[in-house]
């Protein structure tokens, strides 16, 4: 499916501004971020359906099928065919043989919801696992820093829209090299990622940042693709924490212009304070 003609990213939509001081209502007119049902068809089983935004659906279909354990690598998908449908797209994914046979015993039923990332898992085996990082040299401070002053204007559809978040993978110097965006943090994540193992790029070149909470999800996933370091604007849950400490990521949040907390690892600066100290 040629990209034009996929659903837009966004659209401009009619809406009434109320002034807060007088109460008068005028005509204002908004670009607003398209959520559409993204549905992933493996060989000709159904398998997910996530509520996303359109825009790089191979991405996408490569990011979820690595943080979802479908395959381990990008070789093991052959193609990626988007579909268009009435009121979606449907992603049909076709996989190396052997993986696709190892996929259908383990397949599950899962609904996806742009607040949630672990719908219709239900027992805690289920939960993916990432296996430890292997250490790595830390990230400066003054590349989340710089990474963290160029985020705004890299994100092209949240400038339209404010409706979306967004998922930046960043060199060791602080220049993000990638970024996706999409109405779901998860989903935002799972482009990234996908669109860093289409190109070959080695996760321990650099560190990812979100434009959310870090939760479980977000660093499994983060630890899943291999990076060694991931920075979110808001801050962690105490299970984000646990992991990232179980995994040797290290974790900043609630990331600023002026100030970031560090959870678990550490940053390389001789005034990192230890995660407790940090905390306290």
């Amino acid at each position: 499916m040629p990209p034009n003609d996929r659903p837009p990213a966004s659209r401009p939509t009619e809406a009434l501004r109320i002034d807060a001081a007088s109460g008068a209502a005028t005509p204002a007119r908004r670009e607003i971020a398209c959520e559409i049902p993204v549905s992933f068809v493996y060989g000709d089983a159904p398998y997910a359906v996530m509520m996303a935004s359109p825009d790089d659906a191979e991405d996408f279909a490569f990011g979820f099928s690595l943080t979802e354990g479908i395959i381990r690598a990008p070789s093991e998908i052959r193609s990626v065919r988007v579909a268009p449908r009435e009121k979606g797209l449907e992603l049909h994914i076709e996989l190396a043989p052997g993986r696709f046979r190892e996929h259908l015993a383990r397949r599950r039923a899962l609904t996806g919801r742009t607040s949630c990332g672990l719908c219709g898992v239900e027992t805690v085996e289920q939960l993916p696992q990432a296996e430890r990082l292997a250490a790595a040299a830390p990230i400066a401070p003054r590349a989340v820093f710089s990474a963290l002053a160029n985020l705004d204007r890299n994100q092209t559809l949240n400038a339209l829209t404010r409706a979306v978040h967004g998922a930046a993978f960043c060199t060791r110097d602080g220049a993000i090299r990638v970024l996706r965006e999409d109405v779901g943090r998860h989903n935002a994540l799972d482009k990234l990622i996908g669109a860093l193992i289409r190109e070959g790029v080695s996760p321990r070149d650099g560190f990812v940042v979100v434009t959310s909470r870090a939760s479980f999800e977000m660093v499994e996933k983060t630890a899943i693709f291999g990076a060694p370091a991931l920075v979110a604007i808001s801050a962690p849950t105490s299970l984000a924490i646990e992991r990232a400490q179980a995994l040797g990521l290290t974790l900043g949040s609630i990331a600023r212009a002026d100030s970031m907390m560090v959870f678990s690892g550490a940053f390389a600066s001789e005034q990192t304070a230890e995660p407790e100290a940090a905390a306290s």
